[in-house]
């Protein structure tokens, strides 16, 4: 594994690859642009096949979170810590603080928080041995339920920023919506998408998170396997990345792409496709912000309140980039891009 070509790729500022006997960690800390702040990203824990693939996760999600800082007008920059192991069976304390103490000799380069895979306890134990860590039981992103609610919402007024620029009207009423994933921040959007009157289609691997969907919301559903040839409105991928690629996209069948997941185009390429295809792709940083202004907000002493209006802020953001695409004639995500990549080189 060539660990300085995978950093080369974009510019990487650093890129710790760290190992703990003691405790068993092995972990991956990547920090991708400190330009307009400390590094801000969760800590993932996920049972990685190899440190390689472990790696090129944390690169990508590290770059993701640079430019989601940025388009939210947030005094960060973006890094990722990733740890190799099955969050069902090898979390424990000396894990966790190891990972603690790694982080605090970056010295507040880097601030972590949850992930997928890690809890309110974790970071619990994360800041035993560092203050450069958020979402701590007691505090404003603990435990995941208001930082995913928030995202969800930043998701939702994304969609109802893409309907009003290909329908004319915001309204979901009647719309088709394909959630796939039903986490915490999945099964959020379920609750603001049902309220504004969309019929919802889900898919997820958990079979009980997929009934709550169906009981409480009148979702149909459907296999994991279904969900992206689902004929829709709108599909809104809300599980991990990479689920818009080669294979995918011949058989989407909806107007709109728009979801909470990261790093939702396997390559940029898939998203110039995406645009040939007539398929109107609502970025993916733009759209799932809420989370790590809700870590911002919590790290400034702000109130929920306060967060919230932050989030609202995302429909205008999103405007702003459909806007761009069209005065620029290209695809909103490239769009993106180069809005984020102007706010980096101010």
């Amino acid at each position: 594994m060539d660990l300085r070509s995978l950093m080369s790729l974009d510019d990487y500022e650093r890129l710790e690859v760290i190992q703990d006997v003691q405790s068993g960690l092995t972990a991956i800390i990547a920090i991708h642009n400190t330009k307009l702040g400390p590094a801000l990203g969760g800590c993932r824990m996920w049972n990685y096949p190899t440190v390689e693939d472990a790696v090129k996760d944390a690169v990508r999600l590290a770059r993701g979170m640079t430019y989601k800082s940025a388009m939210a007008e947030l005094p960060f920059g973006g890094g990722k810590a990733v740890i190799i192991g099955d969050p069902a069976k090898h979390k424990n304390e000396r894990l966790f603080r190891a990972l603690g103490r790694f982080i605090d000799r970056l010295q507040g380069e880097y601030v972590t928080g949850m992930d997928v895979g890690t809890t309110s306890t974790d970071m619990d134990w994360v800041a035993k041995e560092t203050r450069h860590v958020t979402d701590v039981s007691g505090s404003l992103g603990a435990y995941g339920t208001f930082t995913a609610d928030m995202t969800a919402y930043g998701v939702f007024l994304g969609m109802k920023a893409s309907l009003k620029k290909i329908d004319g009207s915001e309204s979901l009423s009647g719309k088709v919506v394909a959630v796939q994933g039903l986490g915490k921040v999945g099964m959020f959007l379920c609750r603001y998408l049902a309220h504004a009157g969309a019929k919802l289609v889900v898919s997820d691997l958990n079979e009980e998170l997929v009934q709550k969907a169906v009981q409480q919301y009148g979702a149909r559903a459907v296999s994991v396997q279904q969900i992206t040839q689902e004929l829709c409105d709108i599909y809104s991928p809300c599980a991990l990345g990479g689920i818009i690629n080669d294979k995918t996209i011949p058989g989407f069948q909806c107007k709109i792409i728009a979801g909470a997941a990261n790093n939702q185009l396997a390559e940029d390429r898939h998203g110039e496709e995406l645009h040939r295809r007539g398929i109107f792709y609502a970025p993916d940083y733009v759209l799932n912000a809420g989370g790590i202004i809700v870590t911002a907000a919590e790290l400034n002493n702000n109130s929920p309140s306060y967060a919230r209006s932050c989030v609202e802020r995302i429909y205008g953001t999103v405007v702003k980039v459909f806007d761009y695409a069209d005065q620029h004639a290209m695809s909103n995500a490239m769009a993106a891009n180069h809005l984020t990549e102007q706010l980096l080189s101010v």
